[in-house]
């Protein structure tokens, strides 16, 4: 009995997302039934002898050094873009007019020009085409949606959204793409693009910024560093909410740190990556003695119990704590069982004699990496 058919995939960019997207493509049809089977055709990157043990390690068929090269075969349906911003739109109107479908990482350019030239591109071919917002597939952010539009918080009064995270801390950093403007490497564009596209996709469109941005090292490797390092805004949306957005990558011991809050006439929903199968949720119509913030699981499966973040069985019925830190039922509540053990750091100094932290090259590179070119 013969398979679905299958889809043939080529990745441009063999660094952390390429890795991340060819692992992706590898097991999702293990995750869930699929109406057709990926099948890795070809990877590009630039370094030929870097890219072919990427192939190997992936499982590509075959690599190739030049991308255009990657676009114009006839087994490649689907074109993932995984390289720098600042190259993004170049590939994707290619795709496009070689009748491909495409897969780019955000954000989609370096500037709005050439985002807008890509989009068009798309249209004007008439392909299928996505930007890679993966945060909006988690369980808790969809079910904040969710509750947002069936109106469980009533009108939403406030947003805010912030980032953290210490990759750009240590002036001694060389310089390499993230720090020049032109490859798209702000701090705005990489890690705010998420944060904006969730404020657009739960609240609404944003009508007015006021905003402010800075760059405190500003030479690296002999060379000026153009991007900035934090930045921060005030926003007024269309339907009359105000928000906040914080982005920064010189937080000190902040290794990859994100949250968002809603906060509405009726209640209010937060959300906190280091746990991220967890959406809290405060109801004010609930009696006052449950007063505070209850946590929510979205429910994934058709099974009844559900699991905590750290995998293991939950109670079916949600915990409950008061602004006072205490549960409904009086006993303390505990410190969280968080699944990233960096950020656990926050809750618990190390022991006595315990040795020293990872590096923090180290943390940052587990925490998100660099993508090659």
């Amino acid at each position: 009995m013969s398979g679905p058919p299958e889809v043939g995939i080529g990745i441009v960019g063999y660094g952390l997302m390429g890795r991340a997207h060819a692992y992706g493509y590898t097991v999702a049809p293990h995750v869930r039934a699929l109406p057709v089977r990926p099948r890795l055709r070809a990877i590009s990157g630039r370094d030929a002898a870097a890219v072919e043990r990427a192939a190997a390690a992936y499982g590509v068929d075959e690599w190739t050094t030049d991308w255009r090269e990657l676009v114009e075969r006839e087994d490649v349906e689907i074109v993932d873009i995984c390289t720098p911003p600042g190259t993004h739109a170049e590939i994707v109107e290619a795709a496009a007019a070689a009748g491909k479908a495409v897969l780019c990482e955000k954000p989609l350019a370096a500037d709005h020009v050439a985002a807008a030239a890509a989009v068009a591109a798309v249209e004007r071919a008439g392909v299928l085409g996505a930007i890679g917002f993966n945060y909006r597939r988690l369980p808790a952010l969809a079910l904040m949606r969710q509750l947002v539009a069936d109106g469980r918080v009533g009108e939403v009064r406030l947003w805010r959204a912030a980032w953290l995270s210490d990759e750009f801390l240590d002036p001694l950093i060389p310089f390499d793409w993230r720090f020049e403007r032109r490859m798209g490497a702000s701090t705005i564009a990489d890690l705010g693009a998420h944060l904006v596209d969730l404020a657009l996709w739960i609240v609404g469109e944003i009508e007015e910024v006021n905003a402010q941005s800075e760059t405190f090292t500003r030479e690296r490797s002999g060379r000026a560093v153009d991007v900035d390092e934090a930045s921060a805004a005030l926003v007024r949306f269309a339907g009359g909410a105000r928000g906040t957005f914080e982005l920064s990558r010189v937080c000190a011991r902040r290794p990859c740190d994100f949250w968002v809050e809603v906060n509405g006439t009726g209640g209010t929903l937060r959300f906190d990556y280091p746990r991220l199968n967890e959406l809290w949720f405060g109801d004010a119509q609930e009696e006052d003695r449950l007063y505070g913030l209850r946590i929510r699981m979205p429910r994934t499966g058709g099974r009844s119990g559900r699991a905590s973040a750290t995998g293991r069985p939950s109670s079916t019925r949600p915990r409950i704590s008061s602004s006072a830190g205490r549960t409904a039922r009086g006993s303390p509540t505990s410190r969280p069982d968080c699944t990233c053990r960096r950020s656990a750091r926050r809750w618990s100094a190390p022991p006595p004699g315990a040795g020293g932290s990872p590096s923090r090259r180290s943390r940052r590179a587990a925490c998100r990496g660099r993508a090659r070119r």
